[in-house]
C-alpha cells in the first residue's frame, strides 16, 4: 500500500474522447498499487460529443461521488467544460488541461494534446497524450501523486497483453505526454 494518501479527481470531456478509458486505467493503477479507489461515471448524452464526466477517489472514501469544491485535481480534454466542471475544483486545487493556450487559473498545466496527437500520427491518442502530460507535472518537483509514469506503463501492458500493436501505440502516446509534461510549458 502507498500510504495514506488521499486524491479525489474529476476528468471531464466529451463522448469519444475516452475519458472512462483513462479514468479505468488510473483506477486500476491505483489497485495495482494497493489503494482503495471508488469510480462514479456520467456519460451525458449517449452518443459521441455528449459530456462525459468522471468521479475518482483514491484512498479511504464511502462515497464515490466528488462534491463541488472538493476536487484536488480537475483533468480537462476539453477546455470548454471548466465552465461547467470547474466548480468542482477545491480551492489550491490542480487543474490539467487539454488545450490550446494558457487558462486562467491559480495552479493550471495545459498541453494542446489534440495537436501532439496529430504530430505523432495518433488522432485518437489525447486522452493518453494527456494522461502522461498530468503524471508527469503531478509528480514533478518533489510533488507525490498516487502512482509515477512507471505504475501507468505497468499497468497498460497488463490491460493490453497479447495486443501488441495496440500496446506499442498506447505506450508510445503515453510517453510522449510524459516528455511534453516534463517541459515548461505551463505554469508551474
Amino acid at each position: 500500500m502507498a500510504g495514506s494518501e488521499k486524491y479525489q479527481i474529476v476528468l471531464s470531456g466529451v463522448g469519444g474522447q475516452g475519458i472512462l478509458f483513462i479514468t479505468r486505467l488510473l483506477a486500476e493503477t491505483a489497485v495495482y498499487r494497493g489503494q482503495r479507489i471508488l469510480t462514479a461515471e456520467t456519460h451525458g448524452m449517449a452518443q459521441r460529443g455528449g459530456i462525459v464526466v468522471s468521479h475518482l477517489k483514491i484512498g479511504d472514501f464511502t462515497s464515490p461521488l466528488v462534491k463541488p469544491g472538493m476536487a484536488d485535481i480537475l483533468i480537462l480534454l476539453k477546455q470548454g467544460n471548466l465552465a461547467i466542471h470547474g466548480p468542482y475544483l477545491k480551492p489550491g486545487g490542480i487543474i490539467i488541461t487539454n488545450a490550446s493556450s494558457a487558462i486562467a487559473a491559480a495552479e493550471s498545466h495545459w498541453m494542446d494534446a489534440d495537436a501532439a496527437a496529430r504530430e505523432i500520427g495518433q488522432n485518437r491518442a489525447a486522452n493518453l497524450i494527456l494522461t502522461g502530460f498530468a503524471v508527469s507535472r503531478l509528480t514533478r518537483n518533489g510533488r507525490t501523486f498516487f502512482c509515477n509514469a512507471d505504475d501507468i506503463r505497468a499497468v497498460l501492458k497488463q490491460k493490453l497483453s497479447g495486443r501488441d500493436k495496440l500496446l506499442a501505440a498506447s505506450l508510445s502516446a503515453f510517453e510522449h505526454g510524459v516528455r511534453c509534461g516534463e517541459r515548461t510549458i505551463s505554469n508551474p
